[in-house]
């Protein structure tokens, strides 16, 4: 063993050498010709003199420094260094046979250089503005024909997660635009996977602003990202899109059409699709487009996309069949006064499931395991409707409105079979129920703002109203039995219709004026209205024998609630913005009146409380350098307890479970502090990204439970000090390039944390839950012929209890996946998803393991616009829903359905025209 560890060291040592021998470094430093300064984050690239293209770049670090290293070549090249509000500096290289020292290189200010105008042949790769981060997207080589989101997996600090989540030096990525517009919604997702990325010129990313803060110039308090894509000039007049059509064993099938239009500030956007495979469908990946719950979703099926409040594709458990369609449209109108965005949707879903659960129940006295079998079909039908108007009525004022309508209509049915046995194995009872129900929901929200700015920088007015109203009503029938063993309690026998109709009304005012002290220190004061009611009629009534029908009020199962708050929060703050820090402090007093009523059982109950309580919120940002920053954010904030938790009504709607509100409550206060620390290294492409959170609660609502002899439930509530949660990780990327190799290295842990308490059968408990999850990617990219993905995810879990007969509870689950992509012979795309998950603790009858492969093969042909695919989903057909879940009180095996095996044929069709001319051949990065 030795010997072979010495001669893999040596070669390892010798392949080192060879490359060394094959490669040549540039290095030198840049500074201010005027004070010698060194200047931080300066694009350094090479380009061939033959054709322009970008051979290789990097930046500058902190002391002005650079080493690039590339491949030797004969070919005549130029470096040059870019930086904003200098010249450009240009030397030419004969060749790159031997490592080059530049030494000191001086760049001169340039005063009339717009920042913004760029030759496009001189454009750099990266430019570093003062808030915003561009990438030249001609200058970061992607597969003829990938989407954007392949483009993004090229720049340096952004990562794409198999979720597609995205994250920019660590910070999420949580709104991405097109030409500064929103693109079927914030999420970003249909942008990502279906743009392609050859029509894209410029990729911007800055902090994500509210639109007070855009409007009025102010530094972004968020801590997340936006993207926005510029479209190339040429590209945005025309049309493009997909459209693909699918057919495959066990008669699962696809079918989707994305078409887009663009005229300058004009654009439409139509999307439709039908399928049966949990798909969202709509991607321009060549391999893996349309199987979702496998990729993407290993054992659940939550593969869904949220658009303005319509789901699109898999979100439960189960296995989903969706219609979809919808409209977009963006323009600018009134001499670019006025901008315009509408969107219409609808989808219709049906999803079935089978579900089967063993449950053990957690008590001082000791336990009991409940056993459950369910079968579910649930059908909806969405539309929605959201606009956004944006008036600019002069040159400081603005006047905004998004409405947005909602409206569902769903349909559940379920049949459901339980028992539950004591530690002895003694039966407790045992139930079978068959629910129906119908439901309709119906909301209406809005916003309206005006920002009014006045000459001095620095000052402006801020009104902002809101609303949202809704309203849920349903009608449900259920059909059970319920048989009780350890008593002489009679069997629950239920026939009945239920009735429940739930309204809510939430409107808020607010005034916001900020006041400059300094150009850096700033006054602002607020205050705001806050007004919600909501009512809750619950009737249910009992089959009669005699005529069947359902005339007799069953007044315990009758209920009528209402709820209303109405609070006046007036704050105070200080806003600090310097070069390098920005910082904010909210001090404030929240007045609230909160009124609770109900009607059960004849009896009226009627609360009212006035609360009084401070506001606090701190926010700070210090940027050392960079890519080097640090973020705090402090909040205290205190909570009401619902309704429910108050009033004095009996919810007996479970034969197993009774609820009953304490109207001796008190508000939970609590204090959250949240921080991350973010470097990242442009010129080794390498970052690292440190986060956590914490949050203490001073009289948390807790369930006091209490069971009978038959282990039947009854639950109230109370407060409870001393709880807390919380959790803290860190994330480590970096990629290199050497000649045709590409690698992305991800590494990650997440920990969370967290004390619960509550009481049952009298008995304090307490639970000390600790969540642990290590992950780790690679990515190798071999030019445009080959690339192999491998990951590994560890998830661990574990409980402690105090007052409980078992002291511990802990499971562990590895997920060990590798996907491979070949582009080899041309015209051929064929591409594998690999994966093997285990659960360790899981009770016996549920599988502990699987394998769950996924195969791909794609054939491109009449010039790459046709490709005819056939995919393997579940190739070895052994995927399974299996998961553990443990709980303060109990500890869950859970198995739902989930897709297998099938083949999917099908035909992709790309349709683009645009009206500019041809773009330029041989602008994307490419190795001598």
């Amino acid at each position: 063993m030795y010997y072979r560890s010495l001669l893999a060291s040596i070669a390892l040592l010798w392949t080192t050498f060879l490359f060394s021998q094959n490669t040549v470094e540039i290095h030198g430093t840049i500074t201010d010709a005027t004070d010698q300064s060194p200047l931080e984050s300066a694009t350094v690239y090479l380009t061939s003199q033959k054709d322009s293209t970008v051979i290789d770049y990097t930046i500058s670090n902190r002391k002005g420094a650079f080493t690039l290293e590339v491949r030797k070549t004969d070919e005549p090249a130029f470096i040059k260094v870019s930086f904003i509000g200098y010249k450009i500096y240009s030397k030419p290289l004969k060749d790159l046979n031997s490592s080059v020292d530049l030494g000191t290189i001086k760049l001169r200010e340039n005063a009339d250089e717009l920042a913004e105008v760029v030759v496009q042949g001189e454009a750099p790769p990266i430019r570093v503005k003062k808030d915003t981060l561009e990438f030249n997207a001609s200058s970061f080589k992607v597969r003829p024909d990938s989407n954007v989101e392949s483009l993004l997996e090229q720049l340096p600090g952004v990562e794409v997660d198999t979720d597609g989540k995205i994250t920019v030096n660590g910070k999420e990525v949580n709104k991405i635009l097109v030409n500064g517009k929103s693109f079927f919604g914030d999420d970003g997702q249909i942008a990502t996977k279906n743009l392609p990325s050859d029509i894209i010129d410029k990729i911007q990313v800055s902090d994500t602003k509210t639109k007070e803060e855009e409007l009025s110039g102010e530094e972004a308090s968020s801590d997340e990202k936006t993207i926005n894509l510029t479209i190339q000039e040429d590209k945005n007049k025309g049309y493009f899109g997909r459209a693909t059509a699918g057919y495959g064993t066990d008669d699962r099938y696809e079918g989707n059409l994305l078409l887009n239009y663009f005229n300058d500030d004009q654009r439409i956007s139509i999307l439709g699709g039908s399928n049966n495979i949990n798909s969202v469908g709509f991607s321009m990946d060549e391999i893996f487009d349309a199987m979702g719950g496998g990729r993407n979703v290993w054992a659940s099926g939550n593969g869904g996309v949220n658009i303005n409040g319509v789901s699109f594709g898999a979100t439960g458990s189960g296995i989903t069949t969706s219609h979809i369609g919808g409209i977009t449209f963006a323009d600018d109108v009134l001499d670019d006064k006025l901008e315009t965005e509408g969107s219409y949707f609808y989808t219709q879903t049906s999803r079935e499931n089978e579900n089967r659960t063993e449950q053990e129940n957690l008590t001082p006295d000791g336990g009991f395991t409940s056993n459950s079998e369910n079968t579910t079909q649930n059908d909806s039908r969405d539309q929605s409707f959201n606009a956004n108007l944006e008036y600019k009525l002069d040159s400081l004022t603005t006047i905004g409105f998004s409405p947005t309508l909602n409206k569902t209509d769903s349909d559940f049915s379920s049949e459901q079979t339980q028992f539950s046995v004591d530690e002895n194995g003694n039966l407790l009872n045992e139930s079978e129920a068959i629910n129906q129900s119908s439901t309709n929901q119906e909301s209406f929200r809005s916003n309206l703002f005006i920002v009014k700015r006045f000459k001095r920088k620095g000052r402006y007015l801020n009104f902002h109203f809101s609303n949202n109203n809704s309203s849920n009503n349903s009608e449900g029938l259920n059909r059970s039995s319920t048989a009780f063993y350890q008593n002489d309690d009679p069997d629950d026998i239920r026939d009945q219709k239920e009735f429940n109709e739930n309204q809510s009304d939430n409107y808020s005012l607010r005034l916001r004026y900020t006041e400059p002290i300094t150009d850096s220190l700033s006054l602002r004061g607020s205050i705001s209205y806050d007004t919600n009611k909501t009512t809750s009629n619950r009737e249910t009534f009992d089959a009669d024998e005699a005529t069947g029908e359902y005339t007799l009020r069953n007044d315990p199962l009758s209920s009528y609630t209402t709820s209303k708050t109405d609070a006046i929060n007036p704050t105070v703050g200080l806003r600090i913005r310097k070069e390098k820090l920005w910082a904010r402090i909210d001090l404030g007093t929240n007045i609230t009146d909160y009124r609770n009523s109900s009607l059960y059982l004849g009896e009226h109950t009627e609360l009212k409380e006035q609360y009084i309580y401070p506001t606090a919120r701190a926010n700070i940002r210090y940027e050392m350098s960079k890519g080097k920053s640090i973020y705090i954010n402090y909040n205290y904030r205190v909570n009401l307890p619902s309704a429910s938790q108050l009033l004095p009504v009996e919810d007996l709607s479970n034969p197993l479970s009774t609820t009953m509100g304490n109207p001796d409550l008190r508000p939970t206060k609590t204090h959250s502090m949240y921080f991350n620390f973010n470097n990242y290294d442009f010129a080794s492409r390498s970052g690292i990204f440190t986060y956590g959170n914490i949050s203490y609660d001073e009289d948390k609502v807790v369930s006091v439970t209490t069971y009978d002899d038959n282990f039947k439930r009854t639950t109230t509530y109370q407060n409870l000090s001393g709880t807390y949660s919380g959790y803290a990780g860190m994330n480590w990327s970096a990629s290199k390039k050497k000649e045709e190799h590409s690698f992305r290295y991800r590494l990650g842990v997440n920990v969370n944390f967290s004390r619960n308490k509550g009481i049952t059968n009298n008995e304090n408990f307490r639970a000390n839950n600790l969540a642990l999850n290590p992950s780790g990617s690679f990515t190798w990219e071999y030019g445009e012929l080959l690339t192999i993905e491998p990951s590994y995810n560890f998830n661990y879990n574990e409980s402690r209890y105090t007052n409980y007969r078992i002291d511990k509870s802990s499971n562990f689950r590895h997920n060990f996946k590798i996907q491979t992509t070949s582009y080899w012979p041309e015209n051929i795309v064929f591409g594998n998803d690999f994966g093997y998950t285990y659960n360790s603790n899981i009770a016996d009858g549920f599988q502990k393991s699987f394998w769950l492969w996924n195969s791909s093969i794609g054939y491109n042909f009449m010039k790459d616009k046709m490709t005819f695919k056939v995919k393997v989903y579940d190739l070895l057909d052994q995927n399974v829903g299996t998961r553990r879940n443990i709980t303060d009180s109990y500890i869950q095996d859970v198995e739902n359905t989930v897709l297998q095996r099938y083949v999917m044929f099908s035909l992709s069709c790309k349709l683009d025209k645009f009206g500019g001319k041809k773009p330029e051949k041989g602008r994307r990065f490419r190795r001598f």
